[in-house]
């Protein structure tokens, strides 16, 4: 196979014309595929019914889960997710379905209110600023857009955020009160933080007493592969620094049990969940406790979601193969993309030539195929390069994933041509 770049006009033109042809046929078959974002398939949330099955409401020490109460989680509950993130168990507080909604609420409350270390609200400090690995995860961004906090890309590469720029920001600027973090299996790229990034986060030393990494660990256990990723865990690390407070870790089973119906969690050091209960306790009584002991007599132990995730990357993996088979065969050595060949969480990222990457999406979408919108996965939703494009291959059938791909790569073909014959 050929490289574009190799290519003379008339050959570039001869490819043109040949794509077009095949796009064409595409049109024809009035498509409607959806790829935007990284929702479990059917067969994957069937691996969960029997939390349906489940009727029990008393928990282990006697308490009935119909009533008030419980502000912290269930104890059995916080005992299994503190296998998860790694925590002890007083470190834990389990809440309701979602994780997103904890992290919205840690960073609404610090807006509000003073945290451990800190005489006054972020809020009293103007402006305030996050740090934002990217391409990231649009929904982290997307809350800090809703509430006015300015936002730092910071360069990702194959060991995490570029700690260099990290460590001056942060070391210079009392503004800068946090940074986002997907730290295994990140969302898009797939890269696990290396151990040097997990410990440089922890010992940085940064211009602000408050300065927190929200250390969103979605994908701990989404392995597709039988040797997984190992992270270094952030909060012990923390607590050999002496900066026991720094950090708040997250953690659900949206995509381990029912995406809307799972149980979130959350870890920190004794202080930030003091400082958050205060708040917490105005907003409700108490979680679903229900829906956590439902998760608790399903799964059991740590082993029980090992043994659930094992089961979904036999679902998974097929899937993330058939992208990686159509993008080779379709584009292999022509230099018009690359891609990444994860080994957890739940996406592939693909970057194309610079400047191409809305164009392409606008055409996948015109023949059919909706992808996650170029640009969404940076900060405000501008790619400054134009040229990622974050693939979900959860939700389609692998027919589908390869009718998508095949699409795809046809796409990015055609703009990358045109840009070249320009």
């Amino acid at each position: 196979m050929q490289a574009l770049g190799a290519m003379d006009r008339i050959q570039l033109q001869q490819l043109a014309d040949d794509l077009s042809r095949r796009y064409a046929e595409f049109q024809a078959r009035r498509l409607n595929l959806d790829m935007t974002r990284g929702k479990p398939c059917a067969e994957q949330l069937a691996l969960s019914n029997g939390l349906l099955e489940i009727a029990d409401y008393r928990a282990a020490d006697g308490t009935d889960c119909r009533n008030y109460g419980g502000l912290e989680g269930l104890p059995e509950a916080r005992a299994l997710f503190a296998e998860l993130l790694e925590a002890d168990v007083e470190e834990v507080l389990v809440g309701g379905n979602s994780s997103l909604a904890m992290m919205h609420d840690t960073i609404v409350q610090a807006l509000l209110r003073p945290l451990p270390g800190a005489s006054e609200p972020w809020r009293g400090t103007a402006p305030v600023r996050f740090l934002c690995p990217s391409p990231g995860y649009d929904r982290h961004f997307a809350i800090c857009q809703y509430l006015g906090i300015e936002m730092i890309p910071v360069a990702i590469n194959e060991e995490g955020p570029d700690m260099g720029e990290v460590e001056r920001l942060a070391g210079g600027d009392s503004s800068i009160k946090g940074i986002w973090c997907v730290p295994k299996y990140s969302n898009p790229t797939g890269v696990t933080f290396a151990d040097s990034v997990v410990e440089r986060l922890a010992t940085m030393p940064t211009a602000a007493a408050d300065f927190r990494v929200f250390w969103d660990n979605a994908y701990a256990v989404h392995h597709l592969t039988g040797a997984p990723d190992r992270l270094a865990n952030l909060m012990a690390a923390c607590k050999r620094a002496g900066n026991d407070d720094r950090v708040f870790v997250f953690v659900s089973t949206s995509k381990i049990s029912f995406a809307g119906a799972g149980v979130a969690a959350m870890a920190s050091s004794a202080a930030n969940l003091r400082w958050l209960k205060q708040g917490l306790s105005l907003q409700t009584i108490g979680p679903d406790k229900l829906n956590q002991l439902r998760h608790v007599r399903f799964f059991k132990d740590g082993e029980g979601i090992a043994a659930q995730m094992r089961r979904h990357a036999e679902i998974l993996k097929p899937k993330f193969d058939r992208v990686e088979q159509v993008l080779a065969a379709e584009l292999g050595e022509r230099g018009s993309a690359r891609w990444t060949k994860p080994r957890g969480g739940y996406f592939v990222s693909l970057d194309t030539c610079d400047g191409c990457a809305g164009e392409v999406v606008a055409m996948a979408a015109a023949a059919g195929v909706k992808l996650t919108a170029a640009g969404a996965t940076f900060p405000g939703g501008k790619d400054p390069r134009d040229r990622n494009i974050r693939i979900a291959p959860s939700m389609p059938s692998l027919s589908e994933i390869g009718v998508a791909m095949e699409l795809l790569a046809i796409c990015v073909q055609r703009v990358a041509i045109r840009k070249l014959l320009d």
